[in-house]
């Protein structure tokens, strides 16, 4: 029987379990990190976000050449070469997957592949293509993560039927593809066939698209998606999959009226479901939730004392950049730091136009009865935008009347990802408006409308007219 040692094992090696593991062999740890993938990553390296964009970014060039015409520049209709493109997404997952190898290398970190399963609270059992090894820990971080949730009368056992998983291998480009749910993996992939020639239609039992995200953000990707898309349908249940020769039967509702389709392809996007379940959790004091998610504390502490929970399988929002914050977390508290997760932490949907936001939202204050005032700079006023022919975007700021505070902050328009990360410093920092509208940012950027929607909270932005602010 095959046993190791370690102070520290990390059950995962998405980018909360390497982080982790990364971490905590800086530190000094003996640390085994365990994934069943033989690729290290994860979910997001290997079937989410990294393929995602790299597909997002390789079909946004078919959109731009279209829209070049305006320009007076014209492409031929391009041709998409699937296997070629496929195996250029899969490229990047493996190079990034073998960098990462090579970091737990260099730190020293034992990698065993196969799938873990707690015989108890110190102690991992791995099956392994080579057999079954154990493992005996002093500490645990849980990092397993989440997978597509498909609803069983939706689940036929069909190809046709796909989660994102299977929707980013790229097998086919499906002349008419239903997407349902109007999140923001349904809208990302819906604009990723669309642009490779589906027919795309999106349904929603939502009124919105992109729920949660603020509805001044929402708005553009809105008016982009109904010239996209085949068809948009807010409001709309599907209440029936069916195989139908080789196409699937969609019953759907709106009001109350049932409407039958076929379509080429279905791809199920309704939200995550974490991977709790067959990882010997009930051989532990580990306690879930009535969703399975694992229940933790501010320090990422679970009811078991020698095991802490990490990313998606923790619950709250399912995003890589918070798995990798609460890693650090994680690690601090188990070497008796006073360390806790406390963090501005990012949003961002990659659609056409990107949204992005971070800190406290409009709605969020108004449900919280916390009073403030909000600002917009239009892309509109930007001249970076117009020359670049994105003058649809928004940039906002969410601030506290009385000590002018910035507590939130929202962009909707191209990059606005990137753009965010000056927002989540100007928020951890305590940062005013004015601390920003001070700031000189280069011009012409898209950078610029940050410091210009602090000028439009004083009332004097130079590109856009602004309303004047109340004295206090």
């Amino acid at each position: 029987m095959d046993r190791l040692n370690a102070e520290l094992v990390v059950v995962g090696a998405g980018p909360g379990g390497y982080a982790a593991a990364f971490y905590a062999a800086d530190l000094g740890k003996k640390v085994v990190l365990v994934e069943r993938d033989s690729r290290l990553g994860g979910v997001c390296l290997t079937q989410g976000c990294i393929p995602s964009k790299a597909l997002i970014h390789a079909t946004r060039l078919i959109s731009e050449a279209e829209e070049s015409a305006t320009r007076g520049i014209v492409f031929e209709r391009p041709t998409v070469d699937v296997g070629k493109l496929r195996s250029w997404k899969d490229s990047i997952i493996d190079k990034l997957s073998h960098g990462i190898k090579s970091l737990a290398e260099s730190r020293g970190v034992q990698v065993v592949e196969g799938r873990g399963h707690f015989e108890s609270s110190r102690a991992l059992r791995v099956e392994t293509e080579e057999g079954q090894r154990f493992i005996d820990f002093e500490d645990a971080i849980l990092a397993v993560g989440s997978r597509p949730s498909i609803p069983k009368a939706w689940d036929l056992g069909n190809p046709r039927v796909m989660t994102s998983t299977e929707a980013l291998e790229v097998d086919s480009i499906p002349e008419r593809l239903l997407v349902i749910g109007g999140g923001y993996i349904g809208m990302e992939l819906g604009t990723v066939y669309a642009a490779l020639g589906s027919k795309v239609v999106v349904v929603e039992a939502l009124p919105a698209i992109l729920a949660g995200a603020d509805p001044d953000l929402v708005r553009p990707v809105l008016r982009r998606a109904r010239e996209r898309f085949d068809e948009l349908r807010l409001e709309t249940k599907v209440k029936k999959l069916a195989t139908k020769g080789k196409q699937i039967e969609v019953t759907s509702e709106h009001e109350s009226e049932e409407r039958s389709d076929l379509f080429d392809c279905v791809l199920i996007a309704v939200g995550r479901r974490p991977n709790s379940d067959d990882i010997g959790l009930e051989n532990t004091d580990v306690e879930l939730d009535d969703d399975g998610f694992i229940k933790v504390d501010e320090k990422q502490r679970t009811s078991d004392p020698n095991i802490y929970a990490i990313g998606d399988i923790a619950g709250g929002v399912l995003l890589a950049h918070k798995a990798s914050k609460e890693a650090r977390v994680a690690v601090e508290s188990l070497l008796g730091e006073t360390s806790v997760f406390e963090a501005v932490i990012p949003a961002v949907v990659f659609t056409d136009p990107e949204v992005a936001w971070c800190g406290l939202t409009e709605e969020d204050a108004k449900q919280q009865g916390i009073k403030v005032e909000v600002a917009r700079f239009p892309w509109a006023a930007s001249g970076r935008a117009v020359a670049v022919d994105h003058p649809d975007g928004l940039t906002k700021l969410v601030v506290e009347p009385e000590t002018e505070r910035i507590l939130g902050m929202g962009i909707v328009g191209s990059g606005a990802g990137e753009l965010i990360g000056e927002g989540v410093v100007l928020i951890e920092m305590g940062a005013t408006a004015r601390d920003l509208a001070e700031s000189v940012h280069p011009h012409p950027t898209l950078s610029e409308t940050l410091m210009e929607c602090a000028e439009m909270f004083y009332g004097h932005a130079t590109h856009a007219a602004a309303r004047k602010r109340a004295k206090k």
